[in-house]
């Protein structure tokens, strides 16, 4: 009898997000530069277009793939003009990883700043059109 194999893979939550881009290659290498995002898995197409892949940013993986025709619903941010999805990120020094995205090419969407539930947090968008939220909590309530 062989082992069994556990229902939520090991280093993943039971919920993981997964972001389409146009083009998904120019987004693993952003998110590295941006966020020390290391990539975990990567398929590609005959093309070379990523159909599927992984990586993670500090504890949390994030899945992500290309648009691709057959799959109309898979639509990127860009091509919506935008997402309703915004992700929240905690890192331990939140002012460096907001300058190094602002320096990366994210536009700011909110500056960084103490907020009274504890946390010092400021708002970006990636040049891919996800928004992003960067904190560290500062004070327990």
């Amino acid at each position: 009898m062989s082992p069994a194999v556990p229902r939520v893979p090991q280093g993943f939550h039971t919920i993981t997000p997964y972001l389409i881009f146009k083009d998904a290659a120019p987004a693993l290498d952003w998110y590295a530069r941006a966020f020390g995002a290391t990539e975990l898995f990567r398929k590609t197409d005959d093309d070379g277009k990523i159909r599927h892949a992984e990586m993670m940013i500090g504890t949390s993986p994030i899945m992500l793939a290309g648009e691709f025709a057959e799959f109309p619903a898979w639509r990127s941010a860009e091509t919506r003009g935008g997402s309703p999805v915004h992700l929240y990120l905690y890192v331990e020094d939140c002012d460096a990883l907001f300058a190094r995205a602002l320096a990366a090419g994210a536009q700011q969407l909110l500056p960084m700043q103490d907020q009274e539930y504890g946390d010092r947090q400021g708002g970006l968008t990636d040049p891919f059109g996800h928004v992003w939220y960067i904190a560290s909590r500062i004070r327990e309530l």
